[in-house]
């Protein structure tokens, strides 16, 4: 299969492993359909370097990412290394505020699902109706929509709206979830796009039962209680990229 590989660049150890995990993760969001044309971003911090982030080659489908050809940024969207790609301003302005501001925030992931967005702009969005919502009720955060996301202002108010959560529904507009590592961030959005799935087809049905608060609470404890090898979401991840390397291994490259 062909691709859109450059020369590998000269980088470290560390960085190469974090470019080979971030274009399995483009490579497994394809696979899952969560991918929106050549727009939206996952971001990862560069490990052992200060303001040095990945990002996706603008132009590029996400089916299309290789580790060599992801682009290395600075805090600002500015480029470190020589790469053709450019970069889609609009999706690191977003991201850089949570980079910036939240030293947890190592990867973050924006999307723009059908199922995301439809729960996005549903008045009191996401409801306490499925298992996977259970999970996320009164842990996920909400900002309005002001317009594309290319003023550096905006941030403030979308750090004020996060607050302590690490998942966000940006109203009529999409899914934000960040994590301390891109496994357990991809966890986070796939319980929240099936969140969201179960949703849109409970609604469509008729009236939906909802979960009470005490159970709701019950639910949460006993769930944070889950111990996954690995950390949080590597096996699940692990499990999605070898499903992946049966399509096609090129994103390694």
């Amino acid at each position: 299969m062909a691709t859109a590989a450059i020369a590998r660049p000269q980088v470290s150890d560390a960085e190469w492993e974090a470019r080979q995990q971030l274009a399995a993760c483009y490579r497994v969001f394809a696979m899952l359909g969560w991918d929106e044309m050549i727009y939206n971003h996952i971001t990862v911090k560069v490990p052992g370097e200060d303001n040095a982030f990945l990002i996706n080659p603008y132009g590029l489908h996400f089916s299309e990412v290789c580790a060599s050809n992801l682009v290395k940024i600075d805090i600002d969207g500015n480029k470190l290394t020589d790469n053709p790609y450019p970069v889609n301003p609009a999706g690191f302005t977003q991201h850089s505020v949570f980079h910036r501001h939240l030293p947890d925030a190592h990867c973050v992931m924006h999307t723009h699902t059908t199922a995301g967005m439809a729960v996005s702009a549903l008045e009191g969005g996401l409801q306490p109706i499925n298992f996977y919502a259970c999970n996320f009720i009164g842990q996920v955060a909400y900002h309005d929509f002001e317009g594309v996301t290319v003023r550096a202002e905006e941030g403030q108010r979308l750090i004020e709206n996060l607050g302590d959560k690490r998942a966000m529904f940006l109203r009529n507009h999409g899914i934000l979830v960040m994590g301390k590592t891109l496994p357990a961030a991809f966890l986070m959005h796939w319980g929240l796009q099936r969140a969201c799935e179960i949703q849109m087809a409970t609604l469509s049905m008729g009236q939906p039962v909802h979960v009470p608060d005490e159970v709701l609470a019950v639910h949460q404890r006993d769930i944070s209680k889950v111990q996954i090898p690995g950390g949080p979401g590597k096996a699940d991840f692990d499990a999605m990229v070898r499903l992946v390397d049966r399509i096609d291994t090129s994103w390694r490259n």
